[in-house]
């Protein structure tokens, strides 16, 4: 197989290499088994470093494109179809596919890397990532914009707001306040994020009958700053502390003796996992006007699919 490097392109010769290895199994101009040259010869035909070479082997192996024989050399791997779905191969060879048709055109490595950059900026999300730090409140704003927009959630710790990986095809949600803030600061320029409002627990009560003074509220969630939360706005509306019942969904027998409850707050997540006949009120975190917000962004990113169809 011809390979050709060059060492002023933009592209790293790693990377040069790497493809190019991958463009000749695809096209089986390297076959199954095939030993292919070693780290020094390489270096030594287009006078590059042999950590270079290195490291482009293991790549591809780390890929499973090739394995290293320990005093042997290194392989061509016999691609399974298991394989190619658990390392995320089909999508490689369709990549190299078409990056072999636009070299046969005469593009460089460095006027097709443009391209697709420029496009893939294009590109609207493919789904929200909420960042937060509090997994149990991230779990519960998952839950909550899964429910209203229907669209692809993800979520993560404050570690994805420096991860451009994680980034990737992201609409980055976080809630309002300090850390929304420093969750935005962090972001790089190309991402944006989108800070949602909270709203508070009397105003998820609004129509709705209070239960009389003797009756069992019960207060449920897992996660603890909604018990507290709910603590404070409760009695603040004039309900009685001593009707108040509040679990904590993450312990064993949460769900025991609710149906004996007049009325049951909690959160969007664990409202999933109550007795179907309780009278449940579910408390969202999001404000409905940054719920609407959500939707549009995917009402606007569907448009565009239909626009510009893959």
């Amino acid at each position: 197989m011809r390979l050709w490097l060059s060492k002023n392109s933009e592209v790293p010769v790693r990377e040069q290499l790497v493809t190019q290895i991958m463009l000749g199994i695809v096209s089986s101009d390297l076959k199954p088994g095939q030993r292919l040259p070693s780290t020094r010869e390489l270096a030594r035909r287009f006078n590059i470093h042999s950590n270079t070479v290195s490291a482009a082997y293991r790549d591809l192996a780390a890929r499973g494109w090739v394995e290293l024989r320990k005093g042997s050399g290194i392989y061509v791997r016999e691609q399974r179809s298991e394989d190619t779905e658990s390392a995320g191969l089909e999508l490689d060879q369709l990549i190299s596919t078409f990056l072999q048709s636009a070299r046969r055109g005469g593009y460089s490595l460095g006027e097709i890397q443009a391209r697709i950059k420029k496009l893939l900026e294009l590109q609207p999300p493919d789904h929200f990532l909420v960042i937060e730090s509090d997994k149990e409140l991230r779990q519960i704003l998952i839950a909550e914009i899964e429910e209203a927009t229907g669209f692809r959630v993800l979520g993560a710790g404050l570690e994805a707001s420096t991860n451009p990986q994680m980034l990737a095809g992201a609409q980055v949600v976080a809630l309002y306040g300090k850390e929304g803030e420093t969750i935005r600061a962090a972001l790089s320029p190309g991402s944006t994020c989108l800070l949602l409002h909270s709203r508070s627990v009397p105003a998820s009560m609004q129509g709705r009958e209070y239960p009389p003074a003797d009756a069992i509220v019960t207060v449920v969630s897992h996660w603890p700053e909604f018990l507290r939360w709910a603590r404070t706005m409760l009695v603040a509306t004039g309900i009685d502390p001593v009707s108040l019942d509040f679990r904590d969904a993450r312990t064993r027998g949460w769900q025991r003796g609710l149906r004996s409850s007049a009325f049951i707050i909690t959160d969007a997540l664990t409202a999933t996992r109550l007795p179907a006949d309780c009278d449940t009120g579910v408390f969202r975190v999001i404000a409905d006007s940054s719920l609407d917000e959500l939707r549009e962004l995917v009402k606007q990113n569907s448009e565009f699919r239909i626009q510009n169809p893959e």
